[in-house]
């Protein structure tokens, strides 16, 4: 279904102050091109001043039947017919010719003029370049990222590479290369089109889509296509014969276009559309030629199928089988802030998207062919189309009588490839497959050829007084598919009036406000109507497409010469430049139209209120003003404000609502959604709302169900800001702890508003830290289990919270709390090993500091060790290095050990932290012998107990030296020990008892040979002699 809009997209029109009658015409760098009906003179006219001045003009070498201007190098390309031979020549440098006298240079492709003519000064002159093909040129098209020029001939397509060549220092001139040639068994295009690598091609009843991509140090790969070895030679493959593949297409063509039977019947191929990989078996197999002189790029090119589409003639739209044939194919990129330098040779910019266009008589096709191709829109026209163009904003299309506007889809493709957040709860565009509108219908007379430049769109008419008779022998003379061409009509065969109308397009803003205004009269009548939400949402669009056009507000210069840098993609400077801060003002204000019609809304589209308000700046208070006229009473808010209203007042936004409109929010959920009062009264939003309003909505809430949890607390928290504190504790005690902290998880906002970097606590959190501290560090447990709240985030609440609070350096008692009950509680990984670096961090702190002054934790160490797997219990060694009657923080210095002796902490993890702490006292020296023992540094730690404390070394050695550590019993500890009683000549009884404890591990573990190794040879053997004998028996018992 296509809406009608009475609606006005051009502004004004003019004639064109020709000298001739015209021929053809084509637009682009600003200027508009005619050739006059004759054929042999091309007139340039400027397009952006009044009255379209005259440029320059210029003969051509012979009868143009086709002309096409570029933008990227700003040359024109013709197929002239001349002697009845084709050629195709490019005309570069043709602003030169507005000067008189300026001179013409004529030259083939490739060939410079090196002579005495071009030394020195640069010469401005207009240069002819002659492109010579093999075979007949039928129809061209230039890319608008590179410049380069794409040929299509009767059985292939030959594509010429931009280029520019540099003379001397002074002097560079464009020039193309041949570079591929496109063998197409099958099809003779009537229409090319090229951009950014993408290939379309029409014939009569098809169209393909490919592209060609570059994969550096690919082997050459053809989908879909048999690859055939070629021999590389001086003379172009195409220039030697064409008969491999004129089998193959005589009988293509036999096949789709139709065989007649017996009973003189025609049997046309079905309609069909394939898209991406199906594409492929189509049946056309495209075969690659590369014939450019960049060695490297040979081999890397492949060749990917994107679309293929035919169609069968349609006897049910007043169109008989001659008249069935497509038009108007084009490609339409769209270029957006997010460009990306082109890969194709690194020139250009690439399109953020790719659209392709091609028509019936009765209906137009538009696709979406890079990042995955799709169908966007089907045009169906009330009239026969005999020519379409499509631009950023609109759909042109002629009928014999008519310019008609149709809306596009471009821009909703474009945003959401641009922007990842749309159709999410941030941000909303119209939809895709939104119906399409026809705003204009303009009538003309006699309505023969169309193109346009920015906002210039340029009809040619002509009013024919032939009889009936003769216009059907001309139709049927245009549509003879023989010839490719249809030779120009001399002035006397055309009608006795022409007219050439440039007609100018209403600015976007100015159409935007007058779409805004038409949509006024639906309102009057059904604020609820679709058609005035369809409406809005086309001018939305008319809005979007022109703030996604990165030339919008900074426009970019136009070139006067030829010198112009072929890397500069985005048209010319134009006289009408939107400012932007105006188009986005206007954009916000569409956003906030659309979020009321969203918001009456009862149906499922009702929820995009949110996303549209959000992109619409207003603030809350101003969305609820806006929605406060809509409704005689407080039911009649739509579904969509209720949502819009639930998610902002549930969000992280701390926009503090008044008083009085936080009253009017309570009203109406009070009536609407009345489960939901405990999630708004926790709200930051509405923390002046009155305490008194919302515990009479609350206890209502309670009368009419079951009470709830999160229904309970919030009850509370009103209690509080009221200051009654009775009311307050009849409320708390109706539930246990456990379920209060499941009321918190359901309701986190009761104890903490904000997220991130802002994150404030409740007075409910307040006067828990105060009088319920566990049933705080409990919730907050929970809340962070249960991804309601983040560690960073859980850190500042409590910083937060104990701001006021004397507390350790340490950090706040209830904070360490907090991260001591989470480390028994969680499960992650990343978590358990970053609460276990704070927690480490804070006790080596405190015990370096001795900071305890009376701060009593939670939780004790034997807690931890009895709840917690990470905590472990503390070895016998440990004890005896650290007895209970030590003179520092006992609890701190318990958990640390009992950390270390954990299964669970990566020592090494700790060794810069352990830098701060000295071991002068048993205290330090524990700590640093755990760590070391957990590194296995056991070795260094028996040194330092023997040095330090030596009553610890057994216990140490019982529990640390077994298994595969048995062995530094007698490597280690027993050299050591005797060593250093020798030293005291055994009078140190802690070394002698700890030298008989290790004697007799030893006479246990070896046999007595090497025992005997061991013992020293100092005369003491009498001290061995019964571990020796021991031993002994030991040994002959086994």
């Amino acid at each position: 279904m296509v809406h009608v809009y009475n609606c006005h997209p051009f502004a004004s029109q003019q004639i064109v102050p020709t000298e001739q009658e015209p021929g053809l015409v084509c637009c682009g760098g600003g200027a508009l091109f005619v050739v006059s009906a004759g054929g042999c003179k091309i007139e340039a006219f400027q397009l952006g001043e009044e009255g379209c001045p005259l440029i320059c003009r210029f003969a051509t070498m012979g009868t143009v039947q086709s002309i096409l201007h570029s933008e990227i190098g700003d040359y024109l390309v013709t197929i002239e017919e001349k002697n009845n031979a084709p050629y195709l020549r490019a005309y570069t440098n043709w602003r030169y010719q507005a000067a008189e006298k300026t001179r013409v240079g004529v030259r083939l492709l490739g060939h410079f003029l090196r002579g005495s003519s071009m030394r020195g000064a640069p010469k401005e002159q207009m240069e002819i370049i002659e492109i010579p093909l093999f075979e007949r040129p039928l129809c061209v098209a230039c890319c608008g990222v590179t410049g380069d020029l794409l040929v299509g001939c009767p059985k292939s397509l030959v594509l010429f590479s931009l280029k520019r060549q540099a003379l001397n220092d002074k002097l560079s001139i464009l020039d193309f290369e041949r570079c591929l040639i496109i063998h197409l068994p099958g099809l003779s295009p009537q229409q090319v089109a090229i951009c950014a690598g993408y290939i379309a091609l029409q014939t009569e009843l098809e169209v393909l889509v490919v592209k060609l991509e570059r994969l550096p140090g690919a082997a050459f790969t053809q989908k879909s296509a048999d690859k055939k070895p070629q021999d590389h030679s001086l003379v172009p493959q195409d220039m030697i014969t064409g008969a491999e593949h004129d089998n193959e297409t005589e009988g293509r063509r036999e096949g789709l276009a139709g065989h007649r039977d017996h009973d003189d019947f025609f049997i046309f191929p079905k309609h069909q559309e394939l898209l991406g990989d199906r594409a492929k078996d189509c049946g056309v197999k495209i075969s690659l030629e590369w014939t450019g002189m960049e060695s490297e790029a040979r081999g890397n090119l492949i060749i990917t199928y994107i679309l293929y589409r035919r169609f069968a003639p349609d006897f049910f739209q007043d169109c008989s089988v001659e008249e069935t044939h497509l038009h108007s194919l084009q490609f339409h990129p769209v270029f957006t802030s997010n460009q990306e330098v082109c890969v194709e040779g690194g020139r250009g910019v690439e399109p953020t998207c790719l659209f392709c266009f091609f028509s019936l008589p009765k209906t137009g096709y538009l696709y979406s062919v890079r990042g995955g191709v799709q169908m966007v829109s089907a045009y169906q026209y009330p009239e026969k189309a005999q020519q379409a163009v499509l631009t950023d904003l609109f759909l042109h299309i002629i009928t014999k009588n008519a310019l008609q506007c149709f809306s596009v889809r471009c821009a909703a493709v474009a945003a959401r490839a641009e922007d990842p957040y749309i159709d999410t709860t941030m941000k909303a565009c119209p939809p895709i497959t939104m119906e399409l509108c026809a705003l204009r219908i303009q009538l003309f007379i006699g309505l023969k050829a169309l193109c346009h430049y920015r906002h210039h769109i340029v009809l040619l008419t002509t009013a024919d007084v032939e009889t009936r008779e003769d216009t059907e022998r001309t139709a049927r003379r245009v549509m003879n598919r023989k010839s490719p061409f249809t030779k120009p009509q001399n002035p006397s065969e055309m009608g006795h009036g022409w007219n050439l109308y440039v007609v100018n397009t209403v600015p976007p803003l100015q159409l935007y406000n007058e779409m805004v205004e038409y949509s006024k009269t639906y309102e009057e009548t059904n604020p609820l109507s679709h058609s005035r939400l369809h409406l809005l949402s086309e001018a939305h669009l008319l809005l979007r497409a022109t703030l996604l056009d990165p030339r919008v507000g900074n426009p970019v210069e136009r070139p006067q010469t030829t010198g112009q840098n072929l890397a500069q993609a985005l048209g010319y400077n134009t006289t009408r430049t939107t400012d932007r801060q105006e188009l986005q003002q206007a954009f916000q204000e569409s956003c906030a139209q659309l979020g009321d019609c969203f918001s009456r809304f009862d149906k499922r589209d009702c929820h995009l209120a949110l996303p549209y308000y959000k992109m619409s700046g207003l603030s809350l208070t101003e969305v609820i003003s806006r929605n406060r006229g809509l409704s005689n009473s407080l039911c009649g808010y739509g579904k969509g404000f209720l949502f819009f209203l639930k998610h902002s007042l549930y969000e992280e936004t701390l926009e503090l609502l008044t008083e009085e409109t936080a009253n009017e929010v309570l009203d109406i959920f009070g009536v609407a959604e009345p489960s939901q009062l405990p999630h708004v009264i926790a709200s930051p939003s509405m923390a002046r709302a009155s305490p008194d309003c919302g515990l009479a909505h609350l206890e209502r809430l309670e009368s009419i169900g079951a009470p709830s949890v999160p229904l309970t607390l919030s009850k509370a928290a009103l209690a509080l800001r009221m200051a009654d504190l009775q009311l307050y504790r009849q409320h708390m005690d109706r539930h246990t702890e456990m379920l209060q902290v499941y009321g918190f998880i359901e309701e986190a906002k009761l104890l903490l508003h904000g997220r991130g970097d802002t994150v404030v606590p409740t007075l409910l959190a307040r006067h828990l830290r105060d009088n319920q501290d566990g049933l705080l560090v409990a919730a907050m447990v929970a809340l962070h289990e249960n991804d309601k709240v983040k560690l960073d985030e859980a850190d500042l609440f409590f910083q937060e919270l104990c701001g006021d609070v004397s507390g350790p350096q340490g950090g706040p008692q209830l904070l360490v709390d907090f991260w001591e009950a989470l480390l028994m509680a969680s499960s992650q990984e990343a978590v358990i090993q970053e609460l276990l670096f704070r927690l480490t961090t804070v006790y080596i702190d405190r015990v370096t500091r001795r900071d305890g002054r009376g701060f009593k934790p939670l939780k004790s160490a034997d807690d931890l060790i009895n709840w917690c797997s990470h905590y472990g219990s503390l070895y016998p060694w440990v004890s005896i290095l650290t007895p209970a009657h030590v003179n520092i923080i006992p609890e701190d210095l318990h958990k640390l050990q009992s950390l270390l002796c954990g299964p669970t902490l990566d020592a090494s993890s700790i060794l810069p932290l352990l830098e701060q702490l000295p071991d002068e006292d048993n205290a330090g020296l524990s700590v640093h012998v755990l760590c070391a023992t957990k590194l296995g540094h056991y070795e260094s730690s028996i040194e330092r107990l023997l040095d330090r404390c030596p009553q610890a070394i057994i216990p140490y050695a019982n529990h640390e030296l077994q298994n595969n550590n048995m062995a530094l019993w007698w490597q280690k500890l027993f050299p050591e020990l005797c060593e250093r009683t020798r030293a005291t000549q055994g009078e140190n009884t802690i070394l002698l008892a700890a030298l008989k404890e290790t004697l007799v591990v030893v006479a246990m573990e070896l046999n007595p040979l090497e025992l005997l190794d061991l013992l020293p040879d100092d005369g003491t053997v009498h001290f061995f002699l019964p571990h020796l004998l021991e031993c002994s028996q030991r040994n002959l018992m086994m």
